[in-house]
Formats: C-alpha cells, sequence, structure tokens
C-alpha cells in the first residue's frame, strides 16, 4: 500500500497545497512556543517612591538625580538584581533633607543606609506593557513568571500524550481542527484576561492544544506525500516556524503591548478552521484503521488533483467488511520489543535536551541582549542555514553524525561564549548565533527521526509521546535561566554547555 501512495504522492499539485497549509499551521504555532521573550519581557525597574518624586519636583531634579535616590547602588549581578526590589529607609518628608545631597545628613556612607522592600509599587523604563508591568511579576512574585511559561508546558506535556492518542485512535483531521478551534478561543481570552489566574488558565489550555495539533500538523504532511519527499517536507515545514519567529520580532516591535500583542497573533488561528474543506483524512491512517473504502476515495480524488492515473493495484484493496482486526495504539508499543525500547529511550532523552537548549537559549537572550527585538530576529536567521545543513548532510551521511555534530556545536558554543568579554560584543554573538544553529539542527533532526522510526499505526503516538520529554524540560527552563541569572548571568550556558 505504500507503493500505491508514493505513486501518487511524491509531490505534486495536491501534496503542495497540502503543505502550504500546513505550513502556515506550523507559522502561528511560533508566537505559543516563544512568545513569553516579549509576552513577558522584564524591563528594567525600580521602587516607586512618591516622596522622592515629591523632593524630586521642589529640587527641579532631572531624572538622573531622582534615579540616584530611587534605586540604592548597585552591586555584583545577583545584588544588583535585589537591590532593584529595594529602596531606602527615609522619611523623604524630613525637613533637614536638602536639594543638594539629601541623603548625605543621614549617613556618611550611603551604602549604610538600611533598604526596604519596595512599599508602593514600582516604576518600569518601558514604553509598552507586558505581563511583568501588568501584574508587577517582580521582586518577590517573580517566580510567578517562571510559573507562567512553565504552565504552557505543562499543558504540551499532556496533550502531546493524551491527543496523540486521539489522533492515532480517531483520527488526525478531526483532532486537528478540534485542537485550532480551542487554541484559537483560548488564545483571544488570554488576551483579555483580567487577573492572572485567567491568564494563566487559558495559557495552559493553549499549551494543552497547540503542540499537539503543530504535531499532527507534522504527521500528515509526512504521510501525505512519497517516501522520497518525507526528509524535505518536514524540514521545510519546521523552517516555517523559524520564519515565524522573524516575523513575531516585526509584530512584537509593532506592538509592544502584550494584550494587543496576544491577539493579534491568535486570531489568524480561526482561518484554519477551513481546513475542514481543504485538508481530506490521512489514507495512510485509514487503512491502518482498514476503512479501505474511505481511503479509496481519497487515493482517487489525490490522482485526480495530480492529473495522474489512478494505479491499478488500487483494486487489491479489499472491502472493509472482508477486513481482519483493525491495529490500535497503545503505549505498551513504545516499548514491546528491546530495539524500539531503546529507540523510544533515546529519542526522549535527546528531545529533553533539545528544548531544555532551545528554549533555554532564547529566554537567556532575552535578559542579556541590547535590544530584544534586533537580537531575537538576527538569532533566528541562523535557524534557516540549520535547515539547509540538514537536507545536505542527512541523505549523504546519515542523521547520527550530523545529529552527533549539532548537539556537540550547541554545547561548546555555550561553553565558549562565557569566556569571551562583553567588549567583543561582534564575536560574543556570532558564538551565540553558531550555539543557535546546533541547537535548531538538533532539534530538527531528532523531530524528522522520530517520525521515521515508528510505523504508521503509532507514528502519532510515538512522536507525541517521545516529545512530550522536551514539554517537561521545557517546565523546568524558565527557573533554570530566571533563578541562575539571578547569582550569575552566564551561568546558564555552563548548564546547557554540560548537557
Amino acid at each position: 500500500m505504500d507503493d500505491i501512495l508514493d505513486q501518487i504522492g511524491e509531490f505534486h499539485l495536491f501534496q503542495k497545497q497540502i503543505f502550504f497549509f500546513l505550513a502556515l499551521l506550523s507559522f502561528t504555532f511560533t508566537p505559543i512556543y516563544v512568545g513569553i521573550v516579549f509576552l513577558g519581557f522584564s524591563p528594567p525597574h525600580r521602587c516607586r517612591s512618591p516622596g522622592v518624586s515629591e523632593l524630586s519636583r521642589r529640587c527641579g531634579w532631572s531624572p538622573a538625580e531622582e534615579l540616584n535616590y530611587t534605586l540604592p547602588g548597585l552591586g555584583a549581578a545577583g545584588e544588583a538584581s535585589l537591590r532593584q526590589c529595594m529602596q531606602y529607609a527615609v522619611d523623604w518628608n524630613q525637613s533637614s533633607l536638602g536639594c543638594l545631597d539629601p541623603l548625605a545628613s543621614l549617613a556618611a556612607n550611603r551604602s549604610q543606609l538600611p533598604l526596604v522592600p519596595c512599599q508602593h509599587g514600582w516604576v518600569y523604563d518601558f514604553p509598552g506593557s507586558s505581563i511583568v508591568t501588568e501584574f508587577n511579576l517582580v521582586c518577590a512574585n517573580s517566580w510567578m513568571l517562571d510559573f507562567f511559561q512553565s504552565a504552557v508546558n505543562v499543558g504540551f506535556f499532556v496533550g502531546s500524550v493524551g491527543i496523540g492518542y486521539l489522533a492515532d485512535r480517531f483520527g488526525r483531521k478531526f483532532c486537528l481542527l478540534v485542537t485550532i478551534l480551542i487554541n484559537a478561543v483560548s488564545g483571544v481570552l488570554m488576551a483579555v484576561a483580567p487577573t492572572y489566574a485567567w491568564m494563566l488558565t487559558f495559557r495552559l489550555i493553549q499549551g494543552l492544544v497547540s503542540k499537539a495539533g503543530w504535531l499532527i500538523g507534522y504527521i500528515l504532511i509526512t504521510e501525505f506525500v512519497g517516501q522520497s519527499y518525507r526528509r524535505t517536507v518536514g524540514i521545510f515545514y519546521q523552517a516555517s516556524f523559524t520564519v515565524g519567529l522573524l516575523v513575531l520580532a516585526g509584530v512584537a516591535y509593532a506592538l509592544p503591548h502584550w494584550r494587543w500583542l496576544q491577539f493579534v497573533v491568535t486570531v489568524p488561528n480561526f482561518s484554519f478552521l477551513l481546513y475542514y474543506w481543504c485538508i481530506p483524512e490521512s489514507p495512510r491512517w485509514l487503512i491502518s484503521q482498514n476503512r479501505n473504502a474511505k481511503a479509496m476515495s481519497i487515493i482517487k480524488y489525490i490522482a485526480k488533483k495530480n492529473g495522474r492515473p489512478t494505479p491499478a493495484s488500487l483494486q487489491n484493496l479489499r472491502a472493509d467488511e472482508e477486513v481482519g482486526e483493525k491495529l490500535s495504539p497503545s503505549f505498551l508499543d513504545l516499548v514491546r520489543t528491546p530495539q524500539i525500547r531503546k529507540h523510544t529511550l533515546i529519542l526522549m532523552y535527546n528531545w529533553f535536551t533539545s528544548s531544555v537548549l532551545y528554549q533555554g537559549l532564547i529566554m537567556h537572550m532575552g535578559l542579556s541582549g541590547d535590544n530584544i527585538y534586533l537580537d531575537f530576529f538576527y538569532s533566528a536567521l541562523v535557524e534557516f542555514p540549520a535547515a539547509f545543513a540538514i537536507i545536505l548532510t542527512i541523505d549523504r551521511v546519515g542523521r547520527r553524525y550530523p545529529w552527533a555534530a549539532s548537539n556537540m556545536m550547541a554545547g561548546v558554543a555555550c561553553l565558549a561564549s562565557i569566556f569571551i568579554p562583553d567588549d567583543l560584543h561582534g564575536l560574543k554573538v556570532a558564538v551565540a548565533c553558531l550555539g543557535r544553529m546546533g541547537i535548531t539542527m538538533a532539534y530538527e533532526i531528532v523531530c524528522l527521526v522520530n517520525a521515521e522510526l515508528y510505523p504508521t499505526f503509532i507514528r502519532n503516538l510515538g512522536v507525541q509521546v517521545c516529545s512530550s520529554l522536551c514539554d517537561i524540560g521545557g517546565i523546568f527552563t524558565p527557573f533554570l535561566v530566571y533563578r541562575l541569572t539571578e547569582v550569575w548571568l552566564e551561568l546558564p550556558l555552563v548548564v546547557f554547555g554540560k548537557k
């Protein structure tokens, strides 16, 4: 049967149309996966101090002079982060405080003045808004930002396993449409959520369906094309995600307010419900379920769209009532034999490490970069050479060597960037781009190999279950990045390099 499908399904008109539709779906997954860089942007902040503001108004201080008394002196990286959450324990209404240096009369050395946590909220040096600035997710509440991103990865994990099973049991098309609808509705509701709790709930729901929908699209396109084109369309399907990264940077720059950004990147998802009329069910899945009559009608339709004759061997398909028991997917099928068990465990580990590095490097860039929009754009550009490098190598030297080399490149780049001084900014950016390129190659290869190693009836389940380990990695990554950078900005890179 695979031979029959390959005869009509190389990469002709119908397959090109399906690829275009599903590539658009991959494109819109970007804001959910890495949108935290812009939605959760944490700008420089300081304690709001009405007393200092009033004294500044009376004394005619410049903004820089006022800042001297609202942001205590900064020390090392960890201490600097702490000081942004503190203010001088001073009664600014004292008549003895002058305009020249109001703190000089209180202590000979300003560092000896007592500090207290912020009493009146925070001021953010950012013209737009993010969930950090709106819900004050800084200082004692900074863990809530980590939890926000972890929530979507929890959703990825649960949805990948659950919906992966449903897609193998009830069909790719049905589950794809359901995930699109839920993703679109929950994304819009998140944009208008009045509280952090509601926003977190809708973010979790988005996670439950969005990644599962992306992977179902990946499985569909690889099952619609012929064997010789699966690798190419799979890689370009992932490259469309990279295009989404570039567009996201531009949209985020144009819309620096998180609610509008969330709304604009979510609304296009409603148009994907038109796929009900554009995309048929996978014939390979139908055949694995012994629904041969439906599969034959779709195969004939594909052949007609491609202007190719219906294969004579198609008549060898038996009617539904003549077939034996259909194949039902089971989680035990992923570990039933020693060989498939080995594949499953190796793939799980690689999904985990690839996710931690990929998401971690993006989050770390948002904390260490000078211009978040340009840095995000430039780092996304290097993902295109990664895709072409895979296309040029995997058919010539196989999967293992590029896979191993890309992981090594990512690890070495993380460790090397630690020793590059900040004044060599160009070199530091170049090494960071090599690391991003390496982990992108590793990520794309593991996704490609994962789909190739499992038979049709458990392919979707196998990809979803193995990739769920990347979601577990994503749950820990925000805490790993944001908390370790408070100790030392480069410390997350040390952890990444030792993966």
